[in-house]
């Protein structure tokens, strides 16, 4: 270890040397940073601006010039570098291009309805500096005649000036650089329908009174875009459900620690209540987590945010019930009519409300913003709490890529109308859309326990409303798009709730990897293990050929030359007959023991005493032969079996495809419109529906749900009284099952169902294009349960008094 001498002189040399030194190596490597991320007119000038750059940070004393307070020190910061600072700022400031993408569809998207329709839009950026925002906004909107004005406000003089120089070179008249406090900047008349902050508010001591400020500058229809830096734990920010998820929020105690310590130097603040602040006084529209990745691992997180004006509740009281009534598929009634009806109704009505209705009257009582749901430009997504462990347990992961039941089976069986009110698993969405485009239902409520699906079918609505059919394609009949993250961001980011499009802004991987869609996911560790067992088996030329028979002769003389090799006996010990590769693709353990009980059964093992332990491998072995046998035999893969042509080549075709791909299912739900009777829940099915209001579902659409419910509790039970009282006499669960006679039939017809086995799976059946499940069932309401008095898990006539709340909380 070096010692410092004990001579003073000495001690100042080595000092001064270990300055320089440390100097050169920072220096060095921000010129190699350079080099490496950027390209420059040449490497001195690079070296040179980085050396600016680095001596004004790092080394200059911020003692201030001659202007007094915050400007000073501002001026005395920049000065030295105004003219270099955009330079300079490139790598460090991500998240600027990101922001200004979101709010400049946001304003696209309202330019076609009436908050801007006809009308140029002002934009106010504060903290504007040297204007690059608003050059930047160009690749986006044609900035000189899509504003009518924008006014660039920033406290340095220096920045101000090179701004002035650049809108001088651009020849753009509609900007005005205002060299001013934020607290005290006015608009000369109306207000601002865009207000943007990029890396300022940080570095804004009396934020408060600035974010106070801009509530005032803010026209009541317009949205501010704010992009920083910031550190915050989870802590932090547990127990907020107005924040528009939290995804990638939480930073680590040592990265809080350094980022605070090391951006202090420059007198940038990352206190956590900035960001609360803004968070408290404007609605979120999206809020996006993110980090900027530096050379060796180094990464500075930040933050997107773009919002809106809170308002009183005359404003919102209206949306909630319409919302809370569509949710609960209850009688709409108008806040101010249902406040007079009250008292008179109390006594005779029960209402049901919805979680979403319950977290807003939360909200407005305790003084804060609503939950970020209620401020999307669509109504589909419903609230959900989302730190809540049954949805976290999931992680950032969606299980299915693709739905697996056979929609077209569905509809035939159901013979769905215009006038079902339908329940069904969101999965990944491919079968409600099919629903939607070709039998149209007043309303269908999707449900899933995990977010990620629902994100899933989110980002396909978007998708729909914002893209043409070339596109659309890409996305969803190859799972693939190079430019994915653009178009999510320019594009669908307005289609799509702020869960939503940070989740996939966290995973464009999915579809910018050469995997593409349909190979991640859950459902796509299957995918690759069948691929990976094509190819190690040396059958991919023989699987090429399945998938392209014209015809079922074709195909069946193909088969064997497959079969021979997947259902080998040595494959099904190592893998099909593996009780660990079932339970690692999802397999309950309720489900197994139906499949091994019948395997018992209809090989007349039982008189033999052999247990289900003794006969899993081989159980397991004949159900998938008892499933792929008759789809090899009866269904053309390259035709009309896009779930197994799905399986083995991961895109469909346009010769074979989902319904809901067809570009007459794109030009229909392409319309205005399209998913007004659509409501996306993101919970078990039992809260669903027993929120719902008694006899109003028509149809129940389950899959094999029922199979995982454990035989010796009473879930399964819970469950069937909820359906009995959301449905009407004569309505519908439709289910399939992985046996031949589920255990819970028996529920069913015991509750006020009759049931009736519309499909059974024998050896070398069909009933359907996936035959994955070897029953599928009808059971029909026939009788409502005397219910011996209210069930206190619903909602008691307590809540009506809610409602006369909604007119005198402001948000």
């Amino acid at each position: 270890m070096a010692v410092l001498s004990s001579d003073p002189n000495m001690q100042r040399i080595q000092l001064l040397g270990a300055a320089a030194s440390i100097l050169i190596l920072f220096t060095g490597f921000l010129a190699l940073t350079v080099l490496k991320y950027s390209a420059y007119k040449s490497t001195l000038e690079s070296f040179n601006d980085f050396s600016k750059f680095f001596y004004a940070s790092f080394l200059k004393p911020h003692t201030g010039d001659s202007l007094a307070g915050q400007q000073g020190a501002l001026e005395s910061f920049y000065k030295a570098q105004a003219d270099i600072y955009d330079v300079t700022r490139k790598r460090l400031l991500r998240g600027r291009e990101d922001m200004l993408g979101l709010v400049s569809a946001q304003l696209k998207y309202e330019s076609t309805g009436p908050a801007l329709m006809g009308i140029k839009p002002i934009w106010a950026d504060i903290g504007g500096g040297t204007g690059w925002n608003i050059e930047a906004m160009q690749e986006f909107l044609d900035v000189p005649n899509f504003f009518e004005n924008i006014y660039l406000v920033d406290l340095s003089p220096s920045l101000c000036e090179v701004a002035r120089k650049r809108f001088t070179r651009l020849g753009w008249a509609n900007v005005t650089v205002v060299c001013q406090d934020a607290r005290l900047f006015n608009l000369p008349r109306n207000k601002s329908n865009l207000i943007t902050m990029s890396y300022s508010l940080s570095m804004i001591p009396d934020y408060y009174s600035v974010v106070d400020s801009m509530t005032s500058l803010l026209d009541p229809r317009g949205i501010i875009g704010v992009v920083d830096f910031y550190v915050q734990s989870a802590v932090e920010t547990s127990g907020r459900n107005y924040i528009g998820g939290s995804l990638q929020r939480h930073v680590n105690w040592l990265g809080r620690s350094f980022w605070r310590a090391w951006f202090d130097l420059d007198r940038v603040g990352l206190e956590g209540a900035k960001r609360d602040y803004l968070e408290y006084r404007f609605g979120t529209l999206k809020c996006i987590d993110d980090r900027n990745y530096l050379v060796g691992g180094i990464c500075i997180p930040y933050y997107i945010f773009m919002g809106k004006l809170t308002s009183s509740t005359t404003k919102y009281g209206e949306p909630i019930e319409r919302l809370d009534a569509s949710c609960t598929e209850s009688p709409y009634l108008s806040p101010r009519q249902h406040r007079l009806d009250t008292s008179a109704a109390a006594d005779a009505v029960v209402e049901n409300r919805s979680k979403a209705y319950q977290s807003a009257i939360v909200n407005l009582s305790a003084n804060l913003p609503l939950p970020s749901t209620f401020y999307q430009n669509t109504s589909h997504r419903i609230f959900y709490d989302e730190p809540h462990r049954k949805h976290t347990q999931f992680g950032n992961e969606f299980i299915y890529a693709f739905t697996w039941e056979d929609s077209r089976t569905d509809r035939h069986l159901l013979k769905i109308g215009p006038a079902d009110v339908i329940l069904c698993i969101t999965s990944a969405g491919d079968n409600l859309l099919d629903y939607l485009y070709a039998a149209n239902p007043r309303r269908i409520h999707a449900v899933d326990m995990n977010p990620n699906q629902n994100h899933l079918l989110e980002l396909k609505i978007a998708a729909y409303q914002a893209l043409p059919y070339v596109e659309f394609w890409k996305l969803f009949g190859e799972g693939k798009s190079p430019g994915f993250k653009n178009t999510l961001i320019t594009r669908l980011s307005p289609y799509m709730s702020s869960q939503a499009c940070q989740f996939w802004l966290s995973h464009e991987q999915v579809f910018t990897s050469p995997r593409g869609l349909y190979e991640c996911g859950g459902s796509g560790y299957g995918i690759r293990l069948v691929r990976w067992l094509v190819w190690i088996s040396g059958l991919r030329s023989a699987v090429r050929d399945l998938c392209q028979a014209k015809t079922l002769n074709e195909q069946r003389e193909i088969w064997p030359r497959v079969r021979r090799v997947l259902m080998s006996r040595p494959l099904h010990w190592a893998v099909i007959g593996s009780k660990f590769l079932w339970k690692a693709a999802g397999v309950p353990p309720a489900q197994t023991a139906m499949i091994l009980e019948d395997h018992l059964d209809q090989d007349n093992l039982n008189p033999f005493h052999i247990t289900l332990a003794d006969t899993s491998g081989e159980a397991m072995w004949q159900y998938i032969i008892n499933t792929l046998d008759p789809v090899a035999r009866e269904t053309l893969l390259s035709e009309d079996n896009f779930y197994y042509l799905l399986t083995l080549t991961g895109q469909y075709t346009r010769r074979c495809h989902p319904g809901y791909l067809t570009a007459k299912a794109h030009a229909k739900l392409s319309r205005a419109g399209a998913f007004e009777g659509l409501r996306i829940h993101t919970d078990e099915i039992q809260e669903v529906i027993s929120r719902i209001a008694g006899g109003s579902l028509t149809i129940a659409i389950i899959m094999d749900s029922m199979d995982w419910f454990n035989p010796k509790d009473t879930e399964a039970l819970t469950q069937i009284r909820a359906l009995n009282y959301a449905l009407k006499i004569g309505g519908r669960v439709l289910l399939r099952s992985a046996g031949l006679r589920p255990w819970y039939i028996s529920g069913f017809e015991a509750l006020g169902f009759s049931a009736k086995r519309v499909g059974s799976r024998m050896p070398g059946t069909c009933i359907d294009r996936v035959n994955m499940y070897a029953s599928t069932w009808i059971i029909t309401k026939t009788s409502e349960l005397a219910l011996p008095g209210q069930d206190s898990s619903r909602p008691s006539a307590k809540g009506q008094k809610t409602t006369a709340i909604l007119e005198k909380l402001e948000i």
